[in-house]
């Protein structure tokens, strides 16, 4: 389904991202993954057979340096998908200032950066793809971690601004917005946490990292040409 498509996934070396590339590897993208740490991305690189970096994604110049190098590499960018981000769920009396803003520079300030490095030369080939991770608390907000969903309403935000933005010059902008998805962290939580949630899913599951990885693989294809914009729910149906 994509063929020789140059992506670029950010936070590529687990978890979502992680799936995420190997799903596009298996229908023939050129994958680079971004990571945070030269071990983590050498390890990931070496078990999906792809390539890698570990720029500072709060470093526009050292952004730029990256994507210039896989322009350079490559020929083109076809699909970025701003995939990095971290939570939090303390109350915000317990939350220090460092910690809210550390989540605002990776989940908002990053994915601008890495995305307006990209655009240019997506305009220059008159086309692209570009996909951001948002998550249910886009939608839900959520009772402790402000910060968190605080930065996923603005991913929506920029997402569909973006959309609007750059239609013209058919690039295509969405989101897909994740439930409770079995990833590391989920997987550590003890059952009697675990159990509560799930009654609140109609399709009584959590999701697999490869449901995110599927919808991720959707938009990204010529079969969602004409979807832009649009903020894609992937969480069975959970309601608060």
């Amino acid at each position: 389904m994509l063929e020789e498509k140059v992506t670029i996934i950010t936070g590529g070396t687990r978890g979502i991202g992680f799936e995420t590339a190997k799903v596009f590897k298996e229908n023939k993208a050129n994958v680079i993954i971004f990571g945070s740490r030269k071990e983590t991305v050498d390890k990931a690189t070496k078990e999906l057979g792809v390539d890698g970096y570990y720029p500072n994604l709060n470093d526009f110049e050292e952004i730029k340096k990256v994507i210039s190098e896989i322009k350079n590499k490559y020929g083109r960018i076809d699909i970025l998908i701003n995939n990095a981000g971290m939570s939090a769920n303390k109350k915000i009396e317990n939350t220090e200032i460092e910690e809210f803003n550390k989540i605002i520079d990776l989940n908002v300030r990053a994915m601008f950066y890495v995305t307006k490095a990209v655009v240019p030369i997506m305009k220059e080939q008159k086309s692209g793809v570009i996909l951001n991770t948002s998550s249910m608390v886009s939608i839900y907000g959520q009772a402790s971690g402000v910060g968190y969903p605080t930065s996923k309403f603005a991913v929506n935000g920029f997402t569909k601004s973006l959309a609007l933005e750059l239609g013209e010059d058919n690039i295509r902008v969405n989101a897909v917005a994740p439930g409770i998805t079995k990833t590391d962290m989920v997987a550590s939580l003890p059952k009697e946490m675990l159990e509560p949630l799930i009654k609140k899913i109609p399709l009584k599951r959590i999701g697999e990292a490869k449901d995110i990885a599927n919808a991720f693989l959707f938009l990204a294809s010529d079969l969602a040409s004409y979807i832009t914009g649009v903020v894609l729910s992937v969480d069975g149906a959970i309601r608060n």
